[in-house]
């Protein structure tokens, strides 16, 4: 009874402290069902974070080939229309130059009026010689002219006063045929000097070098006060009518695709300034050393066309279907070139290809790809065949195509 009550009243002194029927302690016990809870849910986080960061149901084999495979710009180019094109080069000429030089016995030079870049008619002068002797010469023949016409005068009164006396008989008809044969030696001699005077006023003519058609000079190669002859070469160089030319040098596989009347697009260099021209002639024959032929190209005259300058040719050569690349997806080695194209699994594969004609858009590939092929846009040079990558589809200019 005393126990009871002892009890009780520890109780009463200390109500937080109470006990259950078994005698088991409150505050202890919830304390440790708060710990195991906190373990729980610790636990369960930590399950949904892997679950979460690996993946569900993913192998781990996979998972290492996705996260070591590089993301790669791939591009499918298909087929393009290109205008047929092939650059050449070579040098620009006159089409038909005409060497001017001396026709004539030659002399000192003693008038020039004209230079170089000057137009010319056909037979206008452009060199005087010095004609001073054969000035004299003409003299002295025409006063042989004149000499001989006094004699063909005289024989033809002496002929004419015998034929009024032969029919009174005092001139027989042998005296009659003398004088007759004395008319005609002579008239002929009247015609001899007159020859000779012709003729040498025809040479002194040729004294004069004139230009053989109009055209422009390209070359002035005489000045007052230099002695020439036959043997002196070209005085002058002249281009007939202005006309040029570009001789464009080309492999014989590009000149067999070529024939006359193309159009051609010529760029002298150092100019910006493009004009337009013709072939008009292409070579029948390859040099065997350079195996390479020329095409000339007709241009009308212009400034900018200087004979023995260079110039590029783009020449219009018809029309070609065929995939474009950037130049940036093409690689090449010992054999050729080739581009790296996504196979299966995402592996690339080198295939070789043929390129073609440039163009501003890329270079065509006319063997090789169908066009419908994702070939690597760019970074080809850090590949290997089998690699895999994770290709990202891009455009022409190398921006991301969207889905």
């Amino acid at each position: 009874m005393n126990y009871q009550t002892n009890v009780r009243a520890e109780t009463a002194d200390h109500p937080s402290e109470q006990f259950d029927m078994q005698g088991t302690h409150t505050k202890p016990s919830r304390k440790i069902a708060y710990i195991v809870i906190a373990l729980l849910l610790l636990g369960a986080i930590a399950a949904a974070y892997f679950y979460v960061t690996n993946g569900a149901g993913a192998t781990p084999a996979a998972d290492d080939r996705e996260g070591q495979a590089a993301a790669i710009s791939v591009i499918a180019p298909g087929k393009t229309t290109i205008e047929g094109q092939i650059n050449a080069t070579g040098t620009l000429a006159a089409r038909r130059e005409l060497p001017v030089g001396v026709a004539g016995e030659g002399g000192r030079v003693t008038l020039v009026p004209v230079e170089a870049g000057d137009w010319v008619r056909a037979g206008q002068v452009l060199a005087v010689i010095d004609r001073s002797v054969q000035n004299q010469q003409i003299a002295s023949q025409s006063a042989q002219v004149s000499v001989a016409k006094a004699d063909a005068d005289l024989a033809q009164a002496n002929l004419d006063r015998a034929l009024k006396l032969v029919e009174r008989g005092f001139i027989s008809k042998a005296d009659i045929d003398r004088l007759t044969a004395t008319r005609d030696a002579a008239n002929a001699r009247v015609k001899v000097a007159e020859a000779q005077v012709g003729e040498t006023r025809a040479r002194n003519s040729r004294l004069n070098i004139v230009a053989p058609a109009a055209g422009l000079i390209l070359e002035r190669m005489v000045e007052p006060g230099q002695v020439v002859s036959a043997g002196s070469g070209a005085l002058f160089r002249i281009a007939r009518g202005g006309e040029m030319e570009m001789l464009a040098q080309l492999s014989e596989v590009d000149l067999a695709t070529l024939s006359a009347g193309l159009a051609a697009s010529i760029t002298p260099t150092g100019s910006d300034k493009s004009f337009e021209g013709q072939i008009w002639q292409v070579s029948p024959v390859i040099d065997p050393q350079s195996r390479q032929g020329t095409a000339r190209i007709a241009l009308s005259y212009a400034p900018e066309l200087r004979p023995g300058g260079f110039a590029n040719a783009t020449i219009a050569s018809g029309t070609v279907v065929a995939p474009i690349l950037p130049e940036s997806a093409l690689l090449s080695d010992d054999e050729g070139a080739f581009v790296y194209v996504v196979g299966k699994e995402n592996k690339v594969e080198r295939r070789r290809v043929k390129t073609g004609l440039v163009t501003a858009q890329g270079i065509a590939v006319v063997d090789g790809l169908e066009g419908s092929e994702r070939v690597v846009y760019q970074a080809g040079g850090f590949l290997t065949e089998g690699e895999l990558i994770s290709p990202q589809l891009v455009d022409a200019a190398g921006k991301a195509i969207e889905g």
